[in-house]
């Protein structure tokens, strides 16, 4: 008889622990505070696009992918300003990259110089005076007439079709570069504005020579952007022209003001930017 006692005893004494342990836990999480949706992290949000361009049409022909484009580019390009001199003035490889590197180099302190475009501007920089108090000279900015010739005959809104219908390879080439979420447009009108941001200098412009680089004598000055330190090597009334130029063009690819349609058929489709006396146009 003590056995089956015994036994009742155990298993009423296990009943109520565990009852009395199941009434403590069921306490406790009244205690703790409730997890709504509101505590978990958000996820990182997609920047909207600011500056969107219009879709090439459907009857438009197909591009080719980015490492094979250059042939195309090269034609409309050629196309545009004329062939001798696009054979003058761009490199003919990856040119798709190398844009979208200055176009975002240009507006930063640092330019990725072997990446540009464009071949060296021909001969070497040109100051007057000595290291320790120079000046940009005035005959360093007939250099850069040429090129400037050539942008001033061109139709930007040619440029900004042909433009538009290789713009699914540059906005790639972008995103290829750390932009995974990025729109390569909206960073050409940053760039765009920050070159028309540079200072219009009609006075002598003082340089220093602290080694085989020129730089600004004035900090200010040196600080700018590489493009904007380019607008002012390049002289004002060069730099005037390249300023109207870029006005036009950021009026057909900014705010979705443009009016471009593009055509079916065919192309119409780094280190400080001190003054160096190797500079060339970057």
């Amino acid at each position: 008889m003590r056995k089956p006692i015994w036994l009742a005893a155990a298993v009423v004494i296990l009943i109520s622990a565990a009852v009395l342990f199941f009434s403590w836990r069921a306490h406790r999480m009244s205690q703790l505070p409730a997890v709504t949706a509101s505590t978990a992290a958000p996820e990182a949000a997609v920047p909207a696009i600011r500056n969107p361009l219009p879709e090439a049409p459907a009857a438009a022909p197909a591009l080719p992918p980015l490492d094979e484009s250059d042939a195309a580019l090269r034609d409309g390009l050629g196309e545009l300003i004329g062939k001798p001199n696009f054979d003058r003035i761009f490199k003919p490889e990856l040119l798709v990259r190398h844009i979208v590197v200055s176009i975002d180099n240009l507006s930063r302190r640092h330019l990725a110089v072997e990446l540009r475009p464009t071949k060296p501007l021909p001969g070497a920089f040109i100051a007057s005076g000595n290291d320790q108090q120079g000046y940009i000279d005035t005959a360093n900015f007939r250099r850069y007439v040429p090129y400037v010739q050539v942008l001033q005959a061109l139709d930007m809104k040619r440029l900004a079709t042909l433009y538009v219908r290789f713009y699914p390879l540059f906005q790639q080439a972008y995103q290829s570069l750390g932009y995974p979420n990025g729109y390569f447009n909206d960073r050409l009108v940053v760039t765009i504005d920050n070159l028309l941001a540079a200072p219009d200098i009609t006075t002598d412009i003082a340089l220093v020579r602290p080694n085989v680089m020129y730089q600004f004598a004035d900090p200010k000055l040196e600080d700018l952007s590489a493009g904007q330190k380019l607008m002012l090597r390049m002289g004002p009334g060069n730099a005037a022209i390249v300023k109207a130029k870029l006005r036009e063009l950021r009026a057909q690819i900014a705010g979705g003001a443009h009016d471009l349609v593009p055509e079916a058929g065919g192309s119409s489709s780094g280190s400080p930017g001190s003054v160096s006396s190797s500079s060339g146009v970057h």
